[in-house]
C-alpha cells in the first residue's frame, strides 16, 4: 500500500500526480477483488453534506462502515448551526474536533479548499458547486479501466452540461494524465470553462469542439454523458438546452463494437432507459464502483501501514 497520500487532502485532481491516481486505482481493484479488513476501526468520518445528495453521501457511507469506521454528519444544513448564521469555517473548526476525516459537499466553489486550509484534519472534496467532483472522476476512470484495460489515448466525448458539470471538470484532468483525445460536445453556452481549456492546451491534449454527437459518434472509444445542472443556472435556460443532445438507441448505429457509455448519474431525459440494457451502458458499474474506490481513498488518507 502507497504511504503517498497519508493525511493529504483531496480537493482536486490538479493535487494528484500520475502515480497517485495509479495507487488509488490499482488499492480499489484489490479491494473489489478481496474485501478489505476493518482499516479504520476506531476512526471517525464527518460527511458534511450542505448540498443534495443520494451516491456520492451513500457511498461513502457505505465505504466508512465496511471499513469499520464510524460516521457523523448532516445530509443537508437545516439541522445544522448554519441555519442560525454559523460561517463555513466555524462549522469546519468544530468538526474539525470531533472527526478524523471530512469529506464536504457545498454549493460553493472553493469551499473544500478553505475547509482544507481551516481543518487540521484531511478533507475530501465530494462536489464544490460548478468546480471538481474529484472521487467521482475516480470512479468513472477505475470503471472505465476495468471494462478496458489500457486507458492510454482512448478517445472520449464528454456530451451536455460542460460549464457547470463538476465531474466534467475533473473527468478532463484525468484523461490528460492518459493522453485522451477529448470530442467535447454542448451547446456554445455550456461549453468547458476557457481556464480548463488553456490547462489542456498547455498540456498538449488534443480536444475539439462540436454541437452534435452525430458528428463524432462513430470515432470515439468512450461516451460520458451528462445533465443539465439545472439548479445552477436559470429555468429558461434548461428549458432551452434540455432537449439538445438525447442518447437514443438509434444512434448506437454508427458505434464502434466495443463503445463504452458512462454517466455520473443522476439523470435527467438525456440518456433513454432502453440504453440500461445494452452491454455499452456502464453508469450502474460506475454506481457500485465508487464503494470500492472511495474505500481505497479512505484507507491511503488515513492508515498508517
Amino acid at each position: 500500500m502507497s504511504k503517498v497520500l497519508n493525511r493529504k487532502d483531496i480537493i482536486s485532481i490538479r493535487d494528484l500526480s500520475l502515480s497517485e491516481v495509479n495507487d488509488i486505482l490499482n488499492f480499489a481493484k484489490k479491494i473489489k477483488v478481496s474485501p478489505p479488513r476493518k482499516y479504520l476501526t476506531e476512526k471517525i468520518i464527518a460527511h458534511c453534506f450542505f448540498e443534495p445528495s443520494t451516491r456520492t453521501r451513500l457511498s461513502f457511507e457505505t465505504a466508512t462502515l465496511r471499513l469499520g469506521g464510524q460516521v457523523i454528519g448532516f445530509s443537508n444544513i437545516e439541522s445544522t448551526s448554519v441555519k442560525k448564521g454559523e460561517d463555513l469555517q466555524d462549522t469546519i473548526k468544530t468538526v474539525s474536533c470531533y472527526a478524523d476525516l471530512i469529506i464536504i459537499r457545498h454549493p460553493l466553489e472553493g469551499s473544500a479548499r478553505l475547509a482544507a486550509e481551516i481543518s487540521d484534519k484531511p478533507i475530501i472534496n465530494a462536489g464544490d458547486g460548478a468546480n471538481q467532483h474529484p472521487t467521482q472522476a475516480l470512479t468513472d476512470l477505475f470503471t472505465l479501466q476495468e471494462a478496458r484495460g489500457d486507458l492510454e489515448g482512448l478517445s472520449i466525448a464528454l456530451v451536455g452540461d460542460l460549464k457547470y458539470g463538476r465531474t466534467v471538470h475533473s473527468l478532463v484532468q484525468l484523461c490528460a494524465l492518459f493522453n485522451m483525445r477529448l470530442f467535447l460536445i454542448s451547446p456554445a453556452l455550456l461549453s468547458l470553462p476557457k481556464i480548463i481549456c488553456d490547462e489542456l492546451k498547455h498540456k498538449g491534449i488534443r480536444f475539439s469542439f462540436h454541437s452534435s454527437l452525430d458528428e463524432v459518434i462513430s470515432k470515439i472509444d468512450v461516451l460520458y454523458m451528462t445533465r443539465l445542472q439545472q439548479e445552477r443556472f436559470a429555468q429558461s435556460e434548461h428549458r432551452l438546452f434540455e432537449n439538445q443532445t438525447i442518447l437514443t438507441c438509434d444512434k448506437l448505429k454508427k458505434i464502434k463494437t466495443n463503445l463504452n457509455i458512462l454517466h455520473p448519474l443522476p439523470r435527467g431525459r438525456e440518456i433513454d432507459k432502453a440504453i440500461d440494457e445494452t452491454v455499452y451502458a456502464l453508469y450502474f458499474k460506475q454506481v457500485s464502483n465508487a464503494i470500492c474506490v472511495r474505500q481505497a481513498i479512505l484507507v491511503l488518507l488515513l492508515s498508517k501501514s
